[in-house]
């Protein structure tokens, strides 16, 4: 007859499987974005490519902000493990609100491109801003997952779901949202740097 698992191990095997999860989840994610600039790189043989084009600067404010809401919810983690709640509390709504100013500036840069007599749609666009707006607005999708998760993990902290040893959700909306900041560094410096 098999021993009972204690709860300390079944709550490490439960934090296994939903991390293998997140991490089959995220190779998914990471495979789109590859085919998306794989199909970047074909396109650029086109004559209607534009080698001229030059990112603007919302995106790269959107970036710095992107990276610094990384730091806040690392250092959220790190709180949590420290079993500071009113640290916990600061840095998840910071990290909120900075993941909030980088869809604002995601927008911006949308407005940028378009003040620029580029378009996205229609018959005045062309591929090279089209390809940017179709990824773009895909990693702002898959971001949703990462706000979903974040409201989870702030309404889970108000109700004082988690302590020291108890750490599962909002270890787990970390690493998303960190994957899906490295997902648009990647993006980011693939447009700056690809033409």
């Amino acid at each position: 007859m098999e021993p009972k698992m204690t709860l300390e191990e079944h709550q490490s095997r439960k934090g296994k499987t939903y991390k293998l999860l997140l991490i089959f989840a995220m190779i998914s994610i990471l495979m789109i974005f590859a085919g998306l600039t794989s199909a970047y790189v074909v396109s650029k043989s086109r004559p209607d490519w534009l080698s001229d084009f030059v990112l603007p600067n919302a995106f790269i404010i959107s970036t710095a902000v992107m990276l610094l809401s990384s730091v806040t919810f690392h250092l959220a983690f790190k709180a949590m493990k420290n079993n500071n709640s009113k640290q916990v509390t600061l840095l998840l709504w910071s990290t909120l609100s900075l993941g909030v100013a980088f869809v604002v500036f995601q927008f911006k840069g949308f407005e940028q491109v378009i003040e620029n007599g580029y378009f996205f749609t229609g018959s005045e666009s062309n591929i090279t801003t089209s390809f940017l707006y179709i990824v773009v607005i895909v990693h702002l999708l898959h971001l949703l997952g990462g706000f979903l998760s974040l409201f989870v993990v702030i309404y889970n902290h108000y109700k004082q779901k988690y302590n020291p040893t108890q750490t599962l959700g909002i270890e787990l909306s970390a690493m998303y949202w960190h994957f899906m900041d490295f997902i648009w560094l990647y993006l980011f410096l693939f447009f700056y740097f690809y033409k």
